[in-house]
C-alpha cells in the first residue's frame, strides 16, 4: 500500500527537524516534498516553490508513488490532496509537531534566520498559530493515523490518533495539546 505522509505542524515548530528524526527511527517517506528545499536549492520565491511542490504531489499521485509532505496545513490543498491520496488507497500518516506559543515559533524563526535559513513573515505565523485548531479540525478525520510531537525541548511523542481513538502515549501532557484535545473535543 502506498502512504501519503504529512510532516505538520506552525511555522517555526521543527517540521524539517522531525523529519530528520524519523528518518532516523526508519520511517519510511517516499518521496520527501519540501517546499522551503524546493526555494532553496532552486533560487525561488515562495510562491514558484510552491507550485513546484504541487507538480511533484501530483507527479507522485499520478504515478502511485509514497510520498512526504511538510505542511503547515494552511489553505484547502492539504485537504484535497488527502482526499485524491484516500480515493487512490494511500494509507495517510500525519506527524503533527507543536509548541505551546506563538513567541516561541517566531523565536525559532528568528534564529533560523540568523544562521542563514529562511524567514516567515510574522503576521503569516501569528494567523497560522491562532487558527491550529481550525486546521487539524479539518485533517484529522481524514486521517489513518496522527502521531503528536511536543518539541519545546526535543522531540517527545506525546499521544497519537489510531482508529479514530485518541490516546498519551506517555505522562507527559504539552499545554498545546490538551488545549487542542479541549477544543476538538478528542
Amino acid at each position: 500500500m502506498n502512504s501519503y505522509v504529512l510532516i505538520a505542524g506552525v511555522n517555526g515548530t521543527g517540521k524539517t527537524s522531525l523529519r530528520g528524526v524519523l528518518e532516523g527511527q526508519g520511517v519510511l517517506l517516499g518521496h520527501i516534498i519540501d517546499a522551503d528545499a524546493i526555494a532553496k536549492q532552486n533560487n525561488y520565491d515562495n510562491i514558484k516553490a510552491g507550485k513546484m511542490a504541487i507538480s511533484e504531489i501530483n507527479y507522485c499521485l499520478e504515478n502511485n508513488l509514497s510520498f512526504t509532505q511538510e505542511t503547515t496545513l494552511s489553505g484547502h490543498r492539504t485537504e484535497r490532496t488527502i482526499r485524491q491520496a484516500r480515493k487512490q488507497g494511500y494509507m495517510v500518516t500525519m506527524y503533527y509537531v507543536g509548541l505551546n506559543s506563538k513567541e516561541e515559533s517566531l523565536s525559532r524563526i528568528a534564529n533560523r534566520v540568523r544562521k542563514g535559513g529562511h524567514s516567515i513573515p510574522k503576521d503569516d505565523v501569528i494567523r497560522r498559530f491562532n487558527k491550529r485548531t481550525d486546521s487539524l479540525k479539518e485533517i484529522l478525520p481524514l486521517c489513518d493515523k496522527v502521531i503528536f510531537y511536543d518539541n519545546e525541548n526535543g522531540f517527545v511523542k506525546v499521544a497519537e490518533i489510531t482508529n479514530n481513538k485518541f490516546s498519551y502515549t506517555n505522562g507527559y501532557r504539552p499545554q498545546w495539546l490538551d488545549q487542542i484535545k479541549k477544543e476538538l473535543s478528542l
